[in-house]
């Protein structure tokens, strides 16, 4: 059996329709691309997800633990929250 780590810090990006045409797919890229070079992806870890149902607040992603919810973010914004900038 394989090792199974569990990351301190998950990054949900909605990548859905309408976020992903607001910015979704661009911030998924560089949040994992931001981490993979400054952070080498200790305990943070990136996830796209399909549509969240919240369209209206395009783009949209949620950071766990602590259950942070983003609502038409700028990507400073979100690697900010996430503790990877001041």
């Amino acid at each position: 059996m394989g090792k199974f780590t569990i990351p301190d810090k998950v990054l949900y990006v909605c990548v859905g329709s309408k976020c992903g045409k607001r910015g979704g797919k661009d911030m998924y890229k560089l949040a994992k691309s931001y981490i993979k070079h400054h952070h080498g992806r200790e305990g943070i870890e990136v996830i796209e997800t399909e549509c969240t149902d919240r369209c209206k607040y395009a783009p949209i992603c949620s950071i766990q633990p602590g259950n942070t919810w983003l609502k038409e973010y700028h990507p400073k914004e979100v690697l900010q929250a996430m503790g990877l900038i001041e």
